[in-house]
C-alpha cells in the first residue's frame, strides 16, 4: 500500500470523530514516524483544511517531526521544575550514554513535576533520575 493511501485510510478511520487531526496525526507519526509535507497536504485534503492550518498544528506540538528518526528516542523534561530538581547537571552524561544511538528530545513537563528529574521512553515514564539512574534509560532505550 502506498503511503498517500495508507494516510487516506488513517483519515477515513477517524472520519466520525469530532476533532480528528491530532488522532490522524498522531496515527501518522506512529505509521511513518514523521509528519512531513507530503503527509500534511493529505491530511489538509481529507479533512477540508489548508496545508498551513494542518502545519500549525503538526509545528505546534513536540509529538510531531517533519522528518524520521529510526533511533530510539528518550524524551527529557527541561521544564522549570525538572530544572529545579537538577536536570541540567545530567544533561552531559546523558548525551554521552545516547552517543550516536539514541535521539534525546527536550519536552516541557511529562506531568511528573514533584517527582522529577523525568524522561520517557515510548509510553514509559521514568521518575527521580539521577545521573546513573538517566543513563540506564537511555542505555535500554
Amino acid at each position: 500500500m502506498s503511503k498517500a493511501a495508507r494516510i487516506a485510510e488513517i483519515c477515513a478511520d477517524h472520519s466520525g470523530r469530532e476533532g480528528p487531526m491530532l488522532p490522524i496525526l498522531h496515527d501518522v507519526q506512529a505509521e511513518f514516524g514523521c509528519v512531513d509535507a507530503d503527509s500534511e497536504a493529505a491530511i489538509a485534503a481529507a479533512l477540508n483544511l489548508t496545508r498551513a492550518e494542518v502545519h500549525g498544528v503538526v509545528s505546534f506540538y513536540h509529538d510531531f517531526t517533519p522528518t524520521a528518526d529510526p533511533r530510539p528516542q528518550v524524551q527529557i523534561c527541561r521544564a522549570e521544575t525538572c530544572k529545579a530538581r537538577g536536570v541540567e547537571a545530567l544533561m552531559d552524561s546523558a548525551k554521552a550514554a545516547a552517543g550516536d544511538r539514541v535521539a534525546l528530545k527536550t519536552v516541557y513537563c511529562l506531568g511528573l513535576c514533584s517527582a522529577g528529574p523525568a524522561a520517557r521512553v515510548g509510553d514509559r515514564l521514568h521518575a527521580r533520575l539521577d545521573e546513573k539512574a538517566l543513563a540506564k534509560v537511555i542505555e535500554r532505550a
